[in-house]
Order: structure tokens, then C-alpha cells, then sequence
């Protein structure tokens, strides 16, 4: 007999199916027991007859197989069970318990017993999410006529200007953990592919501890040619992010009510805001001093400014001053540049913008950062023979998930966090 999924079951009312899974939850009433059965497609109830079925010895979380008859039971199907066999023991007390709505320890025990924690369903739904996003990012992005591209996470150069690396030996030289695939989408754009993305993991070595950060994080990066300006970036991240938003309430509407989690709604634009005006406003409404760059209070104040005013969630900042910006970005009026971040629930999720696309611009840019433009070149080559307007994005997948859900630490939205104190497990 073939295994049978709890979400098949009903189309199997009374027949005979046999689930494998975990015992989620174990109740004894005389001479009947109500197991709960779980595994990745659901839960169900089987009702057993000790008297014939054998459940001495059973533990929560052992790997059982289950041989019964599918029955109606008010809305829901159960399981009336013939047979029982152990699979896989549980051989000590878990650290904390499974079946409980919330997981009742702090962080760090969740995180150092990281995969027996994703075996609460709280915890669980959130990496389905998190695939869902993942997923929609794609398909929306192919259908609007992007290649998907994979490039190297060991380079020779930094791509950021000012970002800490992570140094690496590499056989007899010396080399780096990729901080974007910057260059590279650049390059793939140049190469004639036009639009081009990528999901994978990026790496910073900034020496921070805070619980909006991560030394290794899930990039969603993409890049297109034949742009105007910085706007029709905005302006596709818009309908990238309602797309995505679509996906996860239609695909995803069981995890979202596990987590009790509320998506908000995108109206036809996003509120967009430069950043010196938006100084100002933290400046005369909040008292706030800022000089030319925005901090993570700023951001929340920023933020509570924009719901209150249009009723968003979201807003971009943009033109943010050159100086903040890495050598690629194109330059705007008055020391400002040609980009944009995007804050949502009062965190920056996405940093964008239009790149340089002239080659003498672009290699004056990089030695105005105390750059050595022939450590370039590979990168530069492109730019002499024929490159167009063009810009991109980039999102972190671990906040986007966090601020969707309400996480309060974005370790909570990684599966395994890599931060400047956790390497394992």
C-alpha cells in the first residue's frame, strides 16, 4: 500500500490508507487514545483502540506509521487506526516543547536546536512564506521577460565600495565572499541579455550585532537595460511587490492565519519621498537631527509620517547623496544620485537605483572612492563597447519576510542565521 498525504484524505473517506509521520500530540481516555498525526501537507486525528492497538512506549515526536480507515467526523476526516508501527524512537526530552501554539523559549535555544524548532508550525509556516516570496519574485520576473542568471560568491574585488569583506585564501591568492552580484548583473545586461535576476546568498562582514542584520543573507537582485531613470525601477518593484503579495495570499493562506500575520495593500503607486525633503519632515515634526543620511529610528519616524499621511506601508526614499552610494551609481543634481531605498513598516528592505553607464563616467566614479580602476577592468570591459541605460534592485529575503509577519529579529526570518556570533548549526 502507498503512502497517503493527510491533505488527500479527503477523497478517501472510507477507504483504507496508510500516513506516515511524527506524533504530534497524544491523548489517552481509558481505552481509546486520539493521536494527532503530522507531517508536511497537515494534521489529522486517529482514534485508537488500545485494546487492540499497541501505543505503550509511544513518545511525542516519534516516527510512526499509521495503517487505518479515512471517516467523516462533523467538517473534518480522521482516521480510525488497525495498526500502529514505530518507525524511529524518540530517544531523550526535547529541549522545548512542539505542540504548543507558541514556542515558550528564547531565541537563542530556538536557534541552537534550529531544525527541531522548525517542527512547530509557527515556525515552520514562515519558511513556506518565505519560499512562496521566493517564488513569486521568478515567475512574475520571467513573465516580464527576465533570464535567470547564477554568478560566482568568490571574486577577486568588492563590489561596494565601503563594505567590510570576508577575506578568503584562494589556493595562492588572495580572495572575497561576494557582497552582490552587482557587477555581474551590470555585465549580463551589457552582454545583451537586457533583464536579468538572481535569488542567492550575499555576504557582509560589518561587525554589527543587531536585530536587523545578517553576515549572510538571501539577495532577490534583478537588473534591466533601456531604462529612463530610477523611476521605472520604482515603478516595476511596485508591480513586483503586488504580484508577490498576490501569490502568498492565495498560496500561502494557512500559514499567514498560523502566524496571524496581515499583508498589506499597495495601491497604484508607492509614496515617494527624496531624502533631504524627507530630513526636513523628521527634522520639524520629530525634532530630529540628521545631516545627509537616514538611521533605522528615522526610518520608523519616516514611516509612521507615511502612514499617517497616505496610508502606506511602504515608501521609497530617493537620491540619496553620492557619497553614501556605491562607485556605480549614476549621479544626480546637487550631489545626489539617481536611487532609492525602500522602507516598509519603518525598515529598509530594498536599495535600487540607476546605474552609470558611460565608461569614462563610471571609471572617473570608481577612482573618486580611492578605487585602482585596472583592478577593474574585467568589470569596465563591457562598458567600452556599447552599454545601455540600465538599473536594479536588490531585496533582503529575510527582512521582506520578517516585516511581512512581524517578526521583531530578522534571525527569526533565516534558517540558519550566520551573524558575527553564530556559525553552527
Amino acid at each position: 500500500m502507498n503512502r497517503t498525504l493527510i491533505k488527500g484524505l479527503n477523497s478517501k473517506i472510507g477507504e483504507t490508507v496508510k500516513l506516515q509521520g511524527w506524533v504530534h500530540r497524544l491523548r489517552k481516555l481509558g481505552k481509546i487514545a486520539f493521536l494527532i498525526l503530522r507531517e508536511h501537507s497537515g494534521l489529522v486525528q486517529c482514534v485508537v483502540n488500545t485494546r487492540e492497538v499497541d501505543i505503550k512506549g509511544l513518545r511525542l515526536e516519534s516516527v510512526v506509521e499509521i495503517t487505518g480507515t479515512v471517516v467523516k467526523n462533523d467538517e473534518n476526516v480522521e482516521i480510525l487506526a488497525e495498526n500502529i508501527r514505530l518507525i524511529s524512537e524518540v530517544k531523550e526530552e526535547l529541549p522545548f516543547e512542539i505542540n504548543k501554539k507558541d514556542i515558550e523559549v528564547n531565541l537563542d535555544t530556538i536557534l541552537n536546536h534550529r531544525v527541531l524548532s522548525l517542527r512547530h508550525q509557527s515556525l515552520n509556516s514562515i519558511f513556506k512564506i518565505q519560499a512562496c516570496l521566493t517564488q513569486g519574485f521568478i515567475e512574475f520576473l520571467k513573465v516580464e521577460g527576465f533570464t535567470q542568471i547564477f554568478t560566482p560568491k568568490i571574486v577577486s574585488e568588492g563590489a561596494e565600495g565601503g563594505t567590510e569583506l570576508f577575506e578568503l585564501k584562494y589556493f595562492e591568492k588572495k580572495a572575497y565572499l561576494a557582497q552582490s552580484p552587482q557587477f555581474y548583473k551590470q555585465m549580463m545586461v551589457g552582454a545583451g541579455y537586457e533583464r536579468v535576476f538572481e535569488t542567492a546568498h550575499v555576504y557582509r562582514a560589518e561587525k554589527h550585532n543587531t536585530n536587523r542584520h545578517l553576515n549572510e543573507y538571501v539577495s532577490l537582485d534583478l537588473e534591466m537595460g533601456f531604462i529612463e531613470d530610477e523611476k521605472d525601477i520604482m515603478m516595476l518593484e511596485t508591480r513586483l511587490l503586488k504580484s508577490m503579495l498576490h501569490k502568498l495570499k492565495n498560496e500561502c493562506a494557512d500559514e499567514l492565519n498560523t502566524l496571524e500575520a496581515k499583508l498589506p495593500e499597495i495601491g497604484e503607486e508607492i509614496p515617494s519621498i527624496p531624502l533631504p525633503e524627507a530630513i526636513k519632515i523628521l527634522n520639524n515634526k520629530y525634532g530630529k537631527e540628521l545631516d545627509i543620511d537616514i538611521d533605522p529610528e528615522g526610518e520608523k519616524l519616516i514611516y509612521e509620517h507615511v502612514k499617517k499621511e497616505y496610508g502606506s506601508e511602504f515608501v521609497f526614499l530617493t537620491h540619496y547623496p553620492m557619497e553614501k552610494r556605491p562607485m556605480y551609481t549614476m549621479p544626480a543634481d546637487g550631489g545626489l544620485t539617481h536611487s532609492f531605498d525602500l522602507i516598509f513598516r519603518g525598515l529598509e528592505i530594498t536599495t535600487g537605483g540607476q546605474r552609470i553607464h558611460n565608461f569614462d563616467m563610471l571609471k572617473k566614479s570608481i577612482e573618486s572612492k580611492g578605487l585602482n580602476s585596472e583592478k577593474f577592468s574585467d568589470y569596465l570591459e563591457v562598458f567600452k563597447y556599447g552599454m545601455p541605460p540600465h538599473g536594479g534592485l536588490a531585496i533582503g529575503l529575510e527582512r521582506l519576510t520578517a516585516q511581512l509577519i512581524g517578526l521583531g529579529n530578522v534571525r527569526e526570518a533565516a534558517l540558519f542565521p550566520r551573524d558575527r556570533d553564530r556559525i553552527t548549526p
